[in-house]
């Protein structure tokens, strides 16, 4: 047959890398390797040997986690090609969808796997792991098979491309994990890794658990209490090398505000009085009441404003991913702050 006839069998013999020592029944039957002859080769002392149904390596030897996870994501796929696509006003918006989702369609890899291939240590290496996760929606009719555990949602996170894989974002692999955990301690150490290894935000984190509705455990909510502090410090800590790498002047940390002989105005992060602008960290979780939140921090910002305050929010994201544009934000306010009438006299207090 001439080799340029599309439909001929491609030769294995050429291929190397991890993709191609993994293959399912449908990509052998295109290189011209049948259901049977795949069968033949993984009998005992064959060649081959089969990590899952229709998920094939094409050697002996225990699979590497490399190995493990391709395959995990491949036994996802679907068996067979299923029916032509009729031409159609959605037929381009499906086939775009498609080639999105990449070679193993909208699948991904989430739970421990997923930390691990994020670098956490607070989880076994690779090949020490019983189970991989691999999450997919819900309407796929799949069952946990082998090493692979089935992680079904409504709605798909973006995955994150990690050594050329699709794996789900932190804070959803975070929720996943719990999910199967049920000592606290362990459940304890993975969240406070996610948020002080610089991994996601505390907010994140709970948004997820809340998702998944993990919050009723007795031992996730002690650890997301933990969790929330930890947020916070390190926030603080974002903020107190923001001032120090971009040169500001250094303020007030963790202070309180007040009229003279009045009430308290609240807590603010940092405090520049000669400048009368204020830094406060916007640290709100899905766990609070964002509304009644949202209404004390507008209540005392638009109070400390009225009095010639200039308060900058900022975010633990926004801290995280772009400290020289806030930095730039705080240089701004104090600068300003020589344009502006004279604020209020104000006792600071520490905390």
């Amino acid at each position: 047959m001439n080799s340029d006839t599309p439909l001929s069998p491609r030769p294995l013999h050429h291929l190397s890398d991890v993709r191609h020592r993994v293959m399912t029944a449908r990509q052998l039957r295109d290189h011209g390797v049948s259901g049977p002859t795949a069968g033949e080769r993984c009998r005992p002392g064959g060649p081959w040997q089969q990590l899952l149904p229709g998920v094939f390596l094409l050697r002996t030897g225990p699979a590497t986690s490399e190995e493990r996870l391709h395959a995990a994501l491949l036994y996802t796929l679907p068996r067979t090609q299923g029916r032509p696509v009729q031409p159609g006003p959605g037929t381009a918006t499906a086939a775009a969808r498609e080639a999105a989702a990449g070679p193993y369609g909208p699948a991904m890899i989430t739970g421990a796997a997923a930390l691990a291939l994020h670098r956490f240590t607070s989880v076994p290496p690779l090949l020490a792991l019983d189970h991989i996760d691999v999450l997919v929606p819900r309407t796929r009719r799949l069952r946990a098979s082998g090493f692979v555990r089935i992680v079904r949602a409504h709605s798909l996170p973006r995955p994150r491309l990690v050594t050329g894989l699709p794996v789900a974002p932190v804070a959803r692999a975070v929720a996943d994990t719990v999910g199967q955990l049920t000592d606290a301690s362990t459940v304890r150490r993975l969240l406070a890794e996610s948020v002080r290894g610089g991994h996601c935000e505390a907010a994140a984190v709970v948004q997820e658990l809340t998702r998944a509705r993990l919050l009723g455990r007795s031992h996730v909510v002690d650890a997301v209490d933990t969790l929330l502090a930890e947020g916070r410090a390190v926030a603080e800590g974002r903020l107190y090398d923001l001032v120090r790498d971009h040169q500001l002047p250094a303020p007030l940390w963790n202070v309180d505000l007040r009229l003279p002989g009045g009430p308290q105005l609240g807590r603010v992060d940092a405090y520049w009085p000669e400048h009368s602008v204020a830094v406060e960290i916007d640290a709100r979780t899905p766990r609070q009441d964002e509304d009644a939140v949202w209404s004390a921090q507008f209540r005392k910002r638009e109070h400390l404003e009225r009095l010639g305050v200039m308060v900058v929010h900022v975010t633990p994201k926004k801290l995280r991913e772009s400290p020289q544009q806030q930095a730039a934000v705080v240089r701004t306010a104090l600068m300003a702050s020589a344009d502006r009438d004279p604020a209020a006299y104000l006792v600071v207090l520490p905390r």
